[in-house]
């Protein structure tokens, strides 16, 4: 089975979420990529400025989505003079065929870029068949 045909991007069903303080705060597709070995997928997800506590994933429906926010916080003692971070919010939604085992995914955050395993279900790994 491709990976094509198992993980495909969908469009981020929001554009704008709210932070802490209510105000709206754009939602950006962010950067990835996709690998596959005979036994899982690999998406290694760029979300820089996210924390652990800021990263949401969920699998539910043939759906793998995650959610992210990032907030620009000004060291103490400095005043801003120019800048271009903002606060904001990422947002991924892969759709698959059913192809992962939910139950077995793993992820881990480290300095921005979050690489999730997701393992495919027995059912469409690749078997060697014995010739008798």
């Amino acid at each position: 089975m491709s990976l094509f045909q198992t993980l495909v991007p969908s469009f981020a069903r929001n554009t704008s979420s709210q932070n802490g303080s209510g105000n709206h705060v754009p939602t950006k597709k962010p950067v990835y990529e996709i690998k596959e070995t005979p036994e899982t997928y690999g998406v290694t997800i760029y979300l820089p400025g996210a924390t652990k506590d800021t990263v949401e994933l969920t699998s539910d429906n043939g759906e793998f989505r995650v959610f992210a926010r990032r907030s620009w916080q000004q060291p103490e003692g400095w005043t801003s003079v120019y800048r271009e971070s903002n606060d904001a919010a990422y947002e991924l939604v892969l759709t698959h065929d059913n192809a992962i085992d939910a139950e077995k995914i793993v992820a881990e955050l480290r300095d921005g870029v979050l690489r999730v395993s997701l393992p495919k279900t027995e059912a469409v790994k690749p078997r060697k068949i014995p010739v008798s």
